[in-house]
């Protein structure tokens, strides 16, 4: 499972939609300025996680970013990035 964690307001975001958008995969969008429980949820990652250390030292919020099942792995969304990576992980 593939999960796009994303803000409507945060540019790097739109990338991110667009990318996920032209791509094949199977994901889920997360808004996580939507509603208190998204960020509620993503804030359970972002605050547990080692993945996030860096992001949690610098204060910053730490999206967009993609999950891949259920937090097994994070990885942080760049417009370099090759979402065909991510095939494997299409449930």
């Amino acid at each position: 499972m593939i999960t796009l964690f994303i803000s409507d307001k945060c540019s790097d975001s739109k990338k991110a939609i667009e990318a996920f958008q032209n791509s094949n995969l199977n994901y889920e969008t997360i808004n996580i300025t939507e509603n208190m429980d998204n960020l509620r949820y993503f804030l359970h990652f972002r605050d547990s996680s080692k993945f996030f250390k860096t992001t949690r030292r610098q204060n910053k919020v730490g999206i967009p970013t993609i999950m891949i099942n259920n937090g097994e792995h994070f990885i942080e969304f760049n417009d370099s990035i090759n979402l065909d990576n991510l095939e494997k992980f299409n449930k």
